[in-house]
């Protein structure tokens, strides 16, 4: 890989990186919403969208992590 293709993989990197670290700090907010709730709410249709949204902010930061490996991989290649 030539040095401009890695330069500008490692611009990428740095935005996914950026864009985790927002992913997961919405997951942790969105949580502690969770956790905050009362009970009754927690297991209703409010309680049910804060749990859906912290599942999904997390399998978008965990995506985060396949991709940082994935251009690392292309990276070392």
């Amino acid at each position: 890989m030539n040095k401009e293709r890695r330069k500008e993989l490692d611009k990428a990197r740095g935005l996914i990186e950026e864009a985790k670290d927002i992913l997961e700090t919405c997951r942790d907010e969105e949580q502690e919403y969770y956790d905050n709730m009362p009970e009754g709410l927690q297991s209703g249709e409010k309680g049910d969208a804060a749990s859906s949204a912290v599942d999904a902010l997390t399998e978008g930061a965990d995506n985060c992590d396949t991709v940082l490996g994935n251009i690392e991989t292309a990276i070392e290649g």
